[in-house]
């Protein structure tokens, strides 16, 4: 057999420039980039060996380890996981910079692939700078942190182990079903051992999106119940747009007349203005939505994990027929409140499904019924994003989406923004939208913006950030500087974390720690976020209402680097919403709205589906 001698890094790295992917018929690299900041558990041996590939592996330097990685996330999404990004970093801070950055891809079943240095697997030196002893078991390494945010995690201490490992990483990062984020730790010394490697092992690869088809016994059911609903109704999730099946969802929904209603995930499944939309479901959902999904009484639930935010902590689905059926690539999700379930790829189980179905029709008057509902929700957008005095989140929104053309995407993850998004956008372009709101991680704006951007390099990227998430990571706006990944940043400044001071408030608890005026400081100082942005070497400005926003939009889509737009709203606002969430309330408190909350919250428990 032929072999080539290399080390274990260099042979990790030629084997990542192996991996093609099919993009709609085009072959393109699996791994499209790298981010990466060095230290002394990478930059001898890893950094080399990508050093020598730039032309097939480039790679990007940002300035954090956590939003590197969050930017190769966003555009491991905007790719809808057909091709990915690779995040390395040095031994100890470095990588745990990174898990937190982990539990978005694992919590939103991104992939993305990781590679940190590990200590020695000779262990001479030991303890090497920036190793934590475990005394008691000192194979033990920060990097074992992994382990509960990823779907498959390894540590390299021999060169060879490579040939085992990375088929297994990468049939990871492409399965449907257990796609999330794949963790490599690489020892300092076997990083720089040379093995004589099988030259096949570096033959060129293509992956094409695993199509897993329905068993029929679950596809019959399925159609059977969803024949004789009288009340159906469809939620569309992720896995419907990481599946490419949006336009068969789309043909489906219309030709048998049920209502869809979107996850957070799934924002963007539909049109705006398709004649079976009927808005995002759930805590931060339409009230459209959430009426239909009271009343019906079989669901077709496609692509998505069920999270709280959409079924409002399991209160939403309140009819006493109710039936569930799932159909998701994951059987994890699948059989989830005694789920019929069907296990298959979306775009498979849809085509299959219309087959059973035949001529099934929704009957009219749930049509109806479900049009009148968008079309009142409809009126709410409208007067919640009309410009007033006093600029709103929603207000805000409506300004973006004005300003945004069907080429564009938009982004957001935390605060105030994930709501006043999910509620008030008017989708222009299937899959143009990204709140990330399975780990709801502040900092992923900025830094999956440059992800983002470097995924869709044609159209804007409108980055959506509270004054909060901006201070608590905002040093990829200097990156997408550096690498001419242009953003439009839009910060909403409300002086602090307004919307869990909204939350502690209607739980009935005073306004503490969260409002920056309620919190312990000795001096109140307003940020300049215009000027610190232009620090960073975007172009910036401050406006004071929607319609100077307006304008400076139009100025910012002119401009040619990153351009970041403040202006002040209100933190008492907001569009209003009519489902339950689940949190914990004190049972005994000495604050009178507390005690009334905690027994308001006790009525909504009483709707809750405890497990089926």
């Amino acid at each position: 057999m032929k072999t080539v001698r290399l080390t274990m890094a260099q042979a990790l790295v030629r084997y990542l420039c192996s991996q093609q992917t099919d993009l709609d018929g085009r072959t393109a690299p699996l791994f499209a980039g790298a981010f990466g900041i060095f230290g002394h558990g990478n930059v001898t041996c890893l950094a080399e060996a990508l050093e020598a590939v730039q032309d097939k592996l480039p790679t990007w330097r940002g300035q954090n380890e956590q939003s590197m990685a969050l930017a190769g996330i966003a555009f491991a999404k905007a790719k809808l996981r057909r091709q990915m990004m690779v995040s390395v970093s040095s031994i100890g801070p470095g990588a745990t910079n990174m898990v937190t950055a982990a539990g978005v891809a694992h919590a939103n079943r991104m992939p993305i692939l990781l590679l940190a240095g590990d200590t020695f697997a000779n262990r001479f030196p030991d303890p090497v700078l920036q190793q934590v002893e475990h005394f008691h078991a000192p194979s033990t390494t920060v990097n074992d942190a992994f382990r509960c945010v990823t779907r498959y995690w390894d540590r390299i201490v021999r060169p060879e182990q490579i040939l085992q490992s990375l088929p297994q990483a990468v049939a990871t990062l492409l399965d449907p079903a257990d796609c999330g984020p794949v963790f490599l730790g690489l020892a300092q010394d076997a990083q720089g051992e040379a093995f004589n490697y099988p030259d096949i092992f570096f033959e060129p690869v293509m992956h094409r999106i695993r199509r897993a088809r329905p068993d029929q016994h679950e596809l019959a059911t399925a159609a059977a119940l969803l024949s004789k609903a009288k009340r159906p109704l469809i939620v569309a999730g992720g896995g419907v747009l990481y599946s490419g099946a949006a336009e068969q969802l789309s043909q489906f929904a219309a030709r048998h007349g049920i209502p869809v209603v979107e996850t957070i995930a799934g924002r963007g499944t539909l049109l705006h203005e398709h004649a079976m939309n009927a808005g995002p479901l759930g805590v931060i959902g339409s009230s459209s939505a959430n009426a239909l999904a009271a009343e019906a009484d079989v669901v077709l639930a496609i692509g998505t994990r069920l999270q709280d935010f959409t079924t409002g902590s399991w209160t939403v689905f309140d009819s006493p027929e109710f039936r569930l059926i799932s159909l998701n690539a994951a059987r994890f999700d699948a059989v989830k409140h005694r789920a019929h379930s069907v296990v298959s790829d979306a775009r498979e189980g849809i085509s299959e499904l219309e087959l059973g179905l035949q001529d099934y029709r929704a009957p009219q008057a749930w049509q109806d019924q479900a049009r009148r509902l968008y079309a009142v929700w409809n009126e709410t957008v409208a007067r919640a994003t009309k410009p007033a005095a006093v600029p709103t989140y929603a207000q805000v929104v409506g300004a973006v989406n004005r300003s945004a053309t069907p080429s564009d995407r938009v982004l957001t993850a935390s605060g105030g923004f994930p709501g006043e998004l999910v509620k008030n956008w008017k989708v222009k372009a299937v899959g143009s939208f990204d709140c990330e709101f399975g780990y709801s991680c502040m900092g992923y704006e900025i830094a999956g913006g440059w992800g983002a951007k470097m995924a869709k390099p044609d159209g804007e990227v409108y980055v959506l950030v509270g004054d909060g998430a901006y201070l608590m990571m905002n040093s990829d706006i200097y990156s997408s500087v550096l690498t001419g990944h242009k953003l439009i940043v839009v910060l909403c400044d409300n002086s602090g974390y307004a919307v869990i001071n909204r939350l502690q408030n209607f739980k009935g608890g005073a306004s503490f720690n969260n409002l920056l005026r309620d919190c312990r400081v000795s001096t109140l100082v307003e940020v300049d976020f215009a000027k610190h942005a232009e620090a960073m070497g975007a172009l910036a400005e401050t406006v004071g209402s929607v319609a100077d926003l307006d304008r400076a939009l139009e100025r910012a889509r002119a401009a040619t680097r990153t351009t970041m737009i403040v202006i002040k709203v209100d933190p008492f606002t907001w569009t209003p919403g009519d489902a339950w969430w689940d949190v914990g309330v004190p049972e005994v408190s000495v604050r009178e709205a507390v005690r009334k909350a905690t027994a308001e919250h006790a009525q909504g428990k009483k709707k809750q589906r405890h497990g089926v």
